[in-house]
Parts: structure tokens; sequence; C-alpha cells
């Protein structure tokens, strides 16, 4: 298809939409469309402003009435907040999700790998791929996971990788969230309201469906049960009301079938794990845990907790149950050794990465610490272990005071840092008050690794909705809106 051009009533919604050196999603040039944006760009021009805003009205309503929010720390004027949602999808062609879906099926079976080899022969550090002290120094590695056989050999059943499009238009990757990925549910939440104010608009484009991710879950969760178990009872474990995430537990154990529960409801008995019931004890078998390693059991992390369950590590070990995801895989999102993750996909699979990385410097490096700091200005500094957009300076829009704090930090402790070039990711179109106006977007992709990997086609585009931010994150002041996948 050809590049169209913008009609005159199509340039008024876009008086305020300016092009910059970054990608445009929308956009190949000054009033040239990607033909797969045409038919979005028409829709929005013809309705009137009072129907736009009704629209988003009907869109905020929606996602308060479902109590769909996301919790805010260190403010003072309160810290519930409705989670920001932009009516304008986001649409990503057939071949450009082919290529991600190869690169990110290629990462998962790579990170699993190099997780099983670390705990137990550790072919990669002892050929010094990477470095011993970067892994034993990274506050996630666990020494208990040390031999352990881990249940089909999955350490990661779920992921969440951050992907920004870079000025060429080529996704990269930007961090691995293997953890206790989050947003899954705001994915889901964003598809239904945009099924309901667009429903014209979603049936001309017809995306690729991505409801059927709850029950990839459950069905990856359930291929993890231990041996003999034929009808695995699956649980999931909350911190509880007060996490910020609270409403996604809800949420996916909910359209799961499953039961919500808090270390409280547990108890451990001979290595196995029980769930507490008005009918008595129930045995537990796969446990898709959203706490923290540090937090899950008293007895074998931190002793102080109180969210987790005591006595649940023994149980793993002996096999009778099952976390997805496993005890310690947060070394492999450790922001120091995703500069390794190139070299770990091809010292596994020997295969070239498909998705590359942002270029990244490593401050226990002299050399590269020396050009960061003699660089501020011009970088973007990440602490390793933060999350949510805390812990990070990005250099072009810091002060001299901050820059300066920093410094100091990286002097302090080197490998608690890393370094990126101030990336222009890409922007998209996004409804700002009666116009369409650009905001920088990245998109977070779920992938499920069970017997198989699944990934649905889409994900979490998340937007950095004040204009000019680089952060996308909702505790920053982000947003989130739908992902369209064409078909062809």
């Amino acid at each position: 298809m050809q590049p169209a051009q913008t009609t005159q009533f199509e340039q008024a919604a876009l008086k305020n939409y300016l092009l910059d050196r970054a990608y445009d999603e929308m956009f190949s040039g000054p009033s040239v469309l990607h033909p797969h944006y045409e038919p979005l760009l028409e829709h929005f021009s013809s309705l009137p402003a009072d129907e736009l805003r009704r629209r988003k009205q009907a869109a905020d309503l929606s996602f308060l009435n479902q109590g769909i929010t996301f919790t805010v720390y260190g403010r003072d004027e309160g810290t519930e907040r409705i989670f920001p949602y932009d009516p304008v999808p986001r649409i990503i062609t057939a071949a450009e999700w082919a290529t991600v879906e190869r690169g990110l099926t290629q990462r998962i079976t790579a990170l699993n790998l190099f997780l099983k080899d670390i705990y137990n022969e550790g072919r990669i550090l002892k050929e010094g791929l990477v470095p011993r002290e970067i892994v034993y120094s990274c506050k996630h590695f666990r020494r208990q996971m040390v031999g352990l056989q881990v249940p089909r050999n999955v350490y990661v059943a779920v992921c969440g990788t951050d992907l920004i499009r870079m000025e060429n238009g080529e996704f990269v990757v930007l961090e691995d969230n293997l953890r206790v990925p989050s947003g899954v549910s705001y994915m889901l939440t964003n598809r239904r309201v945009m099924k309901r104010i667009f429903p014209h608009l979603f049936r001309k484009y017809n995306p690729r469906p991505i409801e059927q991710y709850t029950q990839l879950l459950l069905s990856t969760l359930r291929s993890l049960a231990p041996e003999g178990r034929a009808d695995p009872n699956i649980v999931l474990l909350s911190p509880g009301v007060f996490n910020s995430a609270y409403f996604e537990h809800a949420f996916l154990a909910r359209q799961m079938g499953i039961e919500l529960v808090e270390g409280r409801d547990l108890a451990t008995h001979d290595n196995v794990i029980y769930m507490r019931t008005t009918g008595g004890l129930r045995r537990v078998d796969v446990i898709y845990r959203r706490v923290d390693d540090d937090f899950i059991d008293p007895m074998a992390f931190r002793r102080d907790s109180i969210l987790g369950v005591a006595g649940l590590f023994n149980a793993y070990r002996a096999g009778n149950v099952t976390l997805a995801n496993a005890f310690g895989t947060g070394v492999a999102d450790d922001k120091a050794l995703y500069a390794y993750v190139p070299d770990i996909i091809k010292f596994y699979l020997s295969e070239e990465p498909v998705l590359q990385n942002v270029k990244t410097y490593l401050l226990t490096d002299p050399k590269s610490r020396r050009h960061v700091l003699q660089n501020l200005d011009k970088l973007v500094v990440k602490a390793v272990g933060e999350s949510g957009g805390y812990g990070m300076l990005i250099g072009p829009q810091s002060t001299a005071a901050e820059r300066e704090e920093f410094a100091r930090r990286i002097e302090s402790d080197p490998r608690n840092y890393i370094a990126q070039p101030t990336v222009s990711f890409s922007r998209a179109p996004c409804l700002i008050g009666d116009e369409l106006e650009p905001r920088h977007v990245d998109l977070r992709p779920y992938i499920l690794y069970g017997e198989k990997v699944n990934i649905v086609p889409g994900g979490l585009t998340r937007v950095a909705l004040k204009q000019g931010s680089l952060v996308v994150n909702s505790s920053q002041g982000g947003g989130s809106k739908d992902t369209w996948v064409l078909s062809q």
C-alpha cells in the first residue's frame, strides 16, 4: 500500500501534531500516513469534539466502576488513582508482530536456560561469558536454589518484556521483567473498554484477539504441577489489598477461576502446602505468586515478613508444590545482567538475537564509569534493582544538583547503577483535549513459558502522557492504550 496524504479535514485535528526525530507510529513523514493508520485518523477526525469527550468520559467511568487503580508511593496527596487511559489504539502490522514474537520466544528460552545453568553447572560462568561477580552480587540471586531441580526446568513461566521502537522503526528490548511482572489486567481491560466505546472502528480493523490470555496462563500453570497431581489445585498468592497491583491479582484469579489467597490463608504440614477453607484444609499444588522472594517465606528469607508462608521453600524444595515464577529468577532481570543477554542467547541457542538491546554502560567498569560521569547530562542512569520509574536520572531533563547527587551515588556504589543513551523512542497519537498529539510509548508483551511458548498478539502499550516526557510508568504520570495487532 502507498502512504496516504492527510486531508484538510484531518489536518484540523492534527494542528498540534508535531514530528521530530523520534519514529512516529502514525506518520512516515509530514502529512504522510502509514497506510494502516488511515482508517483510524479518518474515524477520529470525523467525530465532533463533544462526542470524543463523551466517549473518553465513558472509558474513564468504566475504569472507575471496575476499581482499576494504581498506587503512587511517597505522595502526600493520596496514593490511589484511576489508571489513565488513552482511547486512541496503537496499531502494529502482522509483519512487525511476527518479528517481535520470534524475538521474545528466543529471549525467554535463553533466559530459562541461563537460570538453569547458573543454579546448576554454571557453564557460562566457567567460560567467563558472564562474570561471576555480576551474578553473585545480585541481590536477587538465591543460594538456596543452587542444585535444586525445578519442575520441567521452567524458572520463568510468566514474563513481561518492555520494548521500545528506535528512530529507524526497529523494536529493541529495554528491559525484562521476570519476577512478578504486572500490568496484564490493564491490557485486557483496555481491550474490553475499546470494544465498547469504538465498536465500529474495532470491527473495521478486527485486530487479533487477546482475551484468551487468562486461559493460556491457567494452562501454563497446570502444566507445571508436581508429578501425579492430575487435577492440580492452583492459587494466586497476593500480598493483600494494600498492594499496588491488588486489582490485577483479584482480576486474574477471577478470570482463571482459582482462589485468591494471602499468606495467612495457607499452612505448611510435612512439607505440603494447604489452603484453609470452611471445609477444612485443601492441598495446594501450584502457586502463581505475586509476592517477591524476600517476603514469601520468613523461614528461608526475610524473618520479619508477615506476607508469606512459613515452610513454603521447604515444600518447594521437596517437589510438593510448584511456584511460578521460581525463586531466584530476579537475577536474570537485573539491569546489569541485561547487558549480557545477547551473549546469553548466542551461548545457549547458537543464534543471533532477533531483538537487540539498548547500549548499556556497566558502571563497575572504570572506563565506562568515567565516561558516564563526564556525560551525565546526556545519559539515562538507572538503579539496577528499582522499577516503576523510581531511582532514575534522565540526563537531558535533570538539574545540576540532581546530576551531582547521582554522581555521588555512582561513586559510592557503582554495581547498583547502569547507564544508557537517552533514546528518543517512538511516539503514537493520543487524544489530548479535542486533538490528536504525539506522545512517547513503549510496549510490554506478556510471554507464557510452559509446555510451549504462548504470546498473545499485542501487549500493554504504556504512554508518557506528559508532553516531552520519556517516562511511561503510571507512578510517574504515564497511562496506557489498547494495542491492535493486525491479522494481515
